[in-house]
């Protein structure tokens, strides 16, 4: 017997004085006080029969006593915490993983399968013997422990109550290391996993973690696999055409057998479209809506089993998308003259274009972009983002490095850059031009032969793109491809791109364009919760865990300047809800402790206590039957 609580070096003093004091006062309660009687004669029978019971009351007086002397002995070994000395050197260490993955949303148990999980880590917290310690974890896209590695039954039960699923894949193997990483060096680990193993290839997660010899055990839950899904989604608008835009999807059967669904499309909450679609066993279907209109903000999937059939797993069958607000984009052009930059900025009606001849620059106001045609005036405030169409050797950002008066190309482009989506670069011809010298953190998005023609990048915090020729000196200003790089260099610089990523992925970092330096901003999750998030860079950085639209309020800035998105569980190794009987991971649990035992309760004190409380009882009960007086 080990006490964890007061050393017995504290106790045995104590007791002695304790026992003192409870004994002092027992012999001060059997002091008589003298009363005087008149006809001693007629007392004389009853004193001689008090004497026949003398022994008796004397061993009924001791009884008293020694109740005294047991409880206080109970209580303060309950100050002492005792525990079983074999206990505290064998007890396990747990961690136990809770799935709280979208999958887990699934209804063919009830509550769901995490209602099913929690009370599952419930019986197993309860069933703890001595000295086994556990660590409640939650795990979908990132671990998170919701209890330290204790023994304290309360603190485990708030754990599996603030569990809550979430709309992410499930990372079994960072789940897996995060277990091994709190066992290491701990007596007897395990760990537990609670959950329907919806985790993709289990031969990658062992490649990716080395468990060893560590036991895994497996708590499998869910009974059903019927499920159809919406597993991609996105909408972007037309380049030249922002009023309409087209829309693609993907809807998916999970089951071996045929399925009947309904898919509706909805613009602004109303109806535009509603296709009936029959599913083969496993089968992915894409669709593609081409020339949508009607819609200006919010564009909404579901899709629905017809014919009675229930699908198990609500939270796949909807899709949003969020198209950026159209505002009018402040333009000023500083050129001498140039009609092919004036014509293709007369194709996007929201732009507002203000002409200026050079030697007027700067005129009074603020702009979002300004093009600087064949100049490089030094930068005034209300600029705004920067053009810079064949810049001068002086006042530019990018320095011109060499001229280049033979026929050249690009033989090399970003094709994942903004700037040039859409564009066919490997036949345009220029005449001449420079080449650029781009600084530290420059963006080469087009080469030629000779060296960069197409540069972007900041400077003083200002965004800017520079090209190194004058578009009448080539073939660009015929092609489809100019009006097509004004624009998207005016889209990009305000941060509405034509292919504008209408909705993101949930399970993933999100970084959205804000339109100030604030350092933090407001953002309100489809459950209406509002919290903070960082702002780095320009971008409100958010671990997206929930499907729907959100609203992104930066401090400073206008009602109208409020930013709305839309994350997305587009996951199928998430909606793949066959449930799984075992996992196959690491080292089966040792014979001896293949399940939780029940065993006493660690806390012995309470039983101390609870004796207290039955002996006084007792106690009570015998005095005032005069049993014990």
């Amino acid at each position: 017997m080990v006490f964890t609580g007061l050393p017995l070096a504290t106790l045995l003093p104590l007791a002695g004085v304790a026992a003192a004091i409870v004994v002092f006062f027992y012999v001060l309660k059997l002091r008589r006080r003298p009363v005087a009687v008149p006809f001693a004669r007629i007392w004389e029978r009853i004193l001689r029969d008090q004497e026949a019971t003398h022994l008796f009351s004397q061993l009924k007086r001791l009884l008293s006593l020694l109740l005294q002397l047991v409880l206080l002995t109970l209580l303060l070994m309950a100050l002492g915490d005792p525990r079983l000395a074999q206990t505290l050197l064998e007890g396990r260490s747990t961690v136990v993983l809770v799935d709280t993955s979208a999958s887990m949303k699934a209804l063919d148990v009830a509550p769901s399968r995490l209602g099913a999980a929690r009370e599952e880590v419930r019986r197993l917290v309860g069933s703890l013997a001595n000295a086994d310690r556990v660590l409640v974890a939650r795990m979908d896209a990132t671990v998170a422990p919701l209890s330290t590695m204790t023994d304290d039954t309360a603190a485990l039960e708030a754990a599996v109550d603030a569990l809550a699923p979430t709309d992410t894949r499930a990372d079994l193997a960072q789940g897996l290391a995060f277990a091994l990483d709190v066992l290491r060096g701990l007596p007897h680990p395990e760990i537990v996993v609670v959950g329907d193993g919806a985790y993709g290839d289990l031969a990658a997660v062992n490649a990716q973690v080395a468990l060893g010899d560590m036991p895994v055990r497996f708590i499998p839950l869910g009974k059903e696999q019927r499920n159809v899904a919406i597993t991609q989604f996105s909408v972007r608008r037309y380049p030249l055409d922002k009023s309409r835009h087209e829309a693609l999807l993907e809807v998916t059967n999970t089951n071996d057998v045929p399925a009947d669904v309904e898919l509706t499309l909805l613009g602004d909450g109303d109806v535009v479209d509603v296709t009936r679609l029959k599913l083969g066993p496993r089968e992915r279907l894409p669709r593609f809506y081409a020339d949508l209109a009607g819609a200006n903000r919010t564009i909404e999937a579901r899709i629905t089993l017809t014919g009675g059939d229930r699908d198990y797993l609500p939270a796949d069958d909807h899709a949003y998308a969020l198209m950026p607000e159209r505002r009018r984009a402040r333009v000023l052009v500083v050129t001498s003259g140039n009609t092919y930059l004036e014509a293709a900025l007369l194709l996007d009606e929201y732009l507002d274009v203000t002409l200026i001849e050079p030697a007027r620059y700067p005129p009074p106001g603020a702009f979002d972009v300004t093009i600087f045609d064949g100049v490089a005036p030094a930068l005034a405030a209300g600029t705004g983002a920067a053009l810079y169409l064949d810049p001068p050797a002086e006042g530019g950002p990018v320095v011109p490095d060499r001229a280049v008066d033979e026929l050249f190309g690009f033989d090399e482009w970003d094709r994942k850059s903004p700037l040039v989506r859409w564009m066919a670069m490997a036949d345009i011809q220029v005449a001449s031009g420079h080449t650029l010298h781009p600084g530290p953190g420059d963006r080469v998005v087009g080469a030629s032969e000779h060296g960069p023609i197409l540069v972007s990048g900041t400077r003083g915090g200002r965004p800017f793109v520079a090209l190194g020729f004058d578009p009448r000196r080539s073939d660009l200003v015929l092609r489809v491809a100019w009006p097509l790089f004004i624009l998207n260099t005016i889209d990009h610089f305000v941060q509405e791109d034509a292919s504008y990523i209408s909705s993101f992925r949930t399970g993933d970092v999100w970084r959205i364009p804000t339109p100030s330096s604030a350092s933090l901003a407001e953002l309100r999750d489809p459950s209406g919760r509002t919290r903070s998030v960082p702002v780095q860079h320009g971008r409100a950085v958010h671990f997206g865990d929930q499907a729907g639209f959100y609203e992104l309020v930066v401090p400073g800035e206008p009602e109208a300047a409020k930013i709305g998105f839309a994350g997305n569980l587009v996951d199928l190794a998430e909606s793949e809800i066959a449930p799984r009987t075992e996992l196959g991971l690491g080292a089966p649990p040792p014979a001896a402790r293949t399940a939780l035992s029940p065993g006493i309760r660690r806390d012995i004190w309470v039983y101390l206590v609870a004796a207290v409380l039955l002996l006084s009882a007792i106690e009570w009960f015998t005095f005032h039957r005069r049993v014990t007086v």
